[in-house]
């Protein structure tokens, strides 16, 4: 059934699927790319991290797994569902992380983020420096209006993130995911193309 829109579309349909998913520079040389058939065992290792595991209960369980997710987030980017990138070190190509842009609805302008970062890379601001850069591409170059993420109130490192790439804290969604160990409560973050050059974070009080 057609949808019929009172308005345009916030974006028109080919966006972005004319073109290759395409590489994003992000600060200190850290480069976003899309995913190859080479990081498998690197992707499917990340899954095996404790800190990985308690926060994402969707993971792959072996290679022909990961090269089945890979293919989904090519299809992704064909359909303009989403998009789905490497974070990998400047120089040595070194997987560092992973960063997407999901649920993409181009009548609203909308999508939401999600990230890890592997235990070696954390602390060296991998997962903010790669969203900033995620969130210029999505709101200046492509033309989101607005992008979410959300996390669990219990996991402060995702937290900080946000709000480090200017990612306003907008309240609490209650019991809204299950993890591992039962419900959790989600922290809603947000930013608006209002937004776009204040990447100063909110004060971190106003989110707890």
């Amino acid at each position: 059934m057609t949808r019929e829109l009172s308005t345009a579309p916030v974006l028109p349909a080919g966006a972005i699927a004319g073109s290759p998913q395409p590489e994003l520079a992000a600060v200190g040389g850290l480069v976003l790319r899309p995913w190859a058939d080479a990081d498998v065992p690197v992707f499917l290792t990340a899954y095996q991290d404790p800190a990985i595991r308690r926060w994402h209960t969707r993971r792959p369980a072996s290679e022909d797994a990961v090269r089945a997710w890979f293919d989904g987030y090519r299809r992704d980017w064909e359909r303009e569902r989403g998009g789905h990138w490497a974070v990998v070190a400047p120089g040595t190509g070194e997987v560092l992380g992973r960063i997407a842009l999901r649920g993409m609805d181009f009548d609203d302008g909308l999508a939401d983020c999600a990230y890890w970062v592997l235990p070696a890379a954390r602390g060296a601001r991998v997962a903010s420096r790669a969203l900033t850069a995620l969130t210029a591409w999505a709101l200046d170059d492509i033309g989101f209006h607005r992008l979410e993420l959300d996390h669990s109130t219990r996991n402060e490192a995702s937290c900080r993130v946000a709000l480090a790439s200017g990612y306003a804290w907008e309240g609490t969604k209650r019991s809204a995911a299950l993890h591992g160990d039962g419900r959790h409560d989600m922290h809603l973050h947000a930013r608006v193309r209002e937004d776009a050059g204040r990447f100063g974070p909110p004060s971190a009080a106003s989110a707890s």
